[in-house]
């Protein structure tokens, strides 16, 4: 494994061992009251901020920190203004929810929207109690989620402003994400830069020149991760429920403990399973252990063109609980060719571990939401962004394929494999494919060769501004364009995103016609080992 690898890994996963309308970032922000001048402390602290106004006015309308604050005082000061805002944006959507009896789209949008902030205050405060214990990369991990569950929210949200309150509220959340924003970027500079807050600056990246150091602990979880080899089974889950065995996934994971800290093992008996599968924030340690691909297969077909149903709702199988493993299942979403998004699998499971397993579906099958999450020997396939997400994924030795679309899959198409998320520099996530492979199904790979000029593919396409894909050592067919990577509308991201490939092998890996806005991953963060 080269050392960049080892480095990338390690800012993505050290702590696994132990189209837009986006919101407008630069939202106006109240300047200090009189007599409220921002302490040289907080000034220093806020330097390091993409938001230093809104950082200085929040600290400094906070109090509390005196002349000689700690760096750690510093930065839970920061997580505890957005945390007090993230309560009172709560309350704000509460508010919307009891007054849209006469709107089923703003009752829907609020319910997700509540949500997400439960979550997004959840990992706020694992986040808070992890900075203390020294557990930095942990903290930002934690903290990238929170602050993208904001973003959720006021997505969910913006198809429904249509009254005053909720766009009171649409506005309060861009100030929420600013403050939680200054609290991630701090975090940044304390885990890269030290206590001498003299030294801390606004979030870089790679695209930036800006390469963080690696370390040894942990970092090559790729290598030494993976599926347990020897496991106990707590219940079964079978067809015609015989023998005490529950007949639903979904009876066997409301069996599981809340809050469990061992794994509880769920075995899953070949069979198609026609069900939506939710395992829940408080149900940790699940693991789903199935007879193989193709043999245990968990199915749907909720998508985004039925009413009510959103891309994140739409997922056959969704997880919240973290420590989530599954082994040997077909995870699927059969929606049909108006379906738009029909995810297969969704996870928002941190340090999540999925091993020989299945995903199959077209536009967005596999929802890598948030959090820290490993794939190894899995089989990935759809056409349209089919892996997404803003979590930080690591992708070794799988199978992805493309299919072709569904409807009329002979006039052509641009497929993107990838579209990842990242909405903030300082988001502690990214995707790395390691030892993959980049191919078509059979029935796609006729079509394909029946008319290449009309077909399609590339690697990716950013989803946000400051999406990050690298693809190291995988073999690219010939379907991969010669440019490898699509922009999305109005050049979103083109300055700020970072895609780098390194040591790739195949007709499709060819560097010489990539466009301008990749990279290659300089040599010395390569240094094979």
């Amino acid at each position: 494994m080269s050392s960049f690898n080892r480095i990338f890994l390690s800012i993505l996963f050290l702590s696994y061992s132990s189209a837009n309308n986006e919101p407008p970032l630069q939202t106006p922000t109240p300047a200090p009251s009189p007599g409220a001048t921002p302490s040289p402390l907080i000034q220093q602290a806020c330097k390091a901020t993409r938001f230093p106004q809104t950082c200085q006015t929040t600290l400094t309308k906070l109090g509390g920190l005196g002349p000689k604050a700690t760096p750690v005082e510093v930065i839970q000061a920061a997580i505890k203004v957005s945390s007090d805002n993230l309560h009172i944006a709560n309350s704000m959507i509460e508010h919307i929810a009891k007054s849209s009896s006469d709107s089923f789209n703003r009752t829907r949008a609020s319910k997700n929207c509540l949500e997400f902030l439960r979550y997004s205050d959840y990992r706020t405060s694992m986040a808070n109690a992890a900075v203390p214990s020294g557990k930095t990369k942990d903290a930002r991990a934690w903290m990238s989620a929170a602050l993208l569950y904001q973003y959720d929210c006021w997505s969910a949200l913006k198809y429904t402003n249509d009254t005053q309150l909720v766009n009171q509220t649409m506005s309060f959340l861009n100030s929420l994400t600013e403050q939680s924003s200054n609290a991630l970027s701090m975090m940044a500079s304390y885990d890269n830069f030290g206590d001498d807050m003299s030294t801390w600056a606004p979030p870089k990246t790679e695209r930036d020149g800006f390469w963080e150091k690696g370390s040894d602990g942990g970092s090559e979880i790729g290598s030494r991760g993976g599926f347990p080899s020897k496991l106990t089974v707590d219940v079964t889950v079978c067809k015609d429920g015989r023998n005490g065995c529950y007949k639903t996934v979904q009876e066997a994971v409301n069996a599981a403990p809340s809050e469990g800290n061992k794994r509880f093992v769920i075995r899953i008996m070949a069979g198609v399973y026609e069900e939506t599968v939710r395992v829940p924030l408080e149900k940790k340690n699940v693991v789903f252990l199935g007879d193989g691909i193709g043999k245990t297969v968990i199915t749907g077909s909720l998508n985004f063109g039925m009413q009510g149903v959103t891309t994140y709702d739409s997922a056959t199988v969704g997880v919240l609980g973290d420590g989530f493993m599954a082994k040997g299942i077909t995870f699927q979403n059969k929606g049909g060719p108006d379906a738009h998004q029909a995810v297969a699998f969704r996870s928002d499971s941190d340090h999540s571990v999925i091993e020989n397993c299945e995903f199959l579906g077209n536009q967005d099958t596999l929802y890598a939401h948030s959090l820290r999450q490993f794939y190894k020997s899995c089989r990935i396939q759809g056409n349209v962004d089919f892996i997404f997400g803003n979590s930080a994924s690591f992708f070794q030795d799988s199978e992805i394929l493309i299919a072709p679309r569904q409807a009329d899959p002979e006039k052509g198409e641009k497929n993107a494999v990838t579209a990842h998320g990242r909405k903030d520099p300082a988001q502690f996530t990214g995707f790395v494919f390691q030892n993959c492979s980049i191919n078509g199904t059979k029935e796609y790979m006729e079509l394909y060769k029946s008319n290449p000029k009309v077909h399609k593919n590339f690697l990716g396409r950013p989803w946000k501004e400051y999406s990050r894909t690298i693809f190291m050592g995988c073999n690219m067919e010939a379907l991969i364009t010669p440019e490898g990577w699509l922009e999305w509308d109005n050049n979103v991201g083109l300055e700020t995103l970072f895609y780098g490939e390194f040591e790739n092998t195949g007709p499709g890996s060819n560097l010489s016609q990539r466009v301008p806005w990749s990279s290659r991953i300089p040599v010395e963060h390569i240094n094979t080992v």
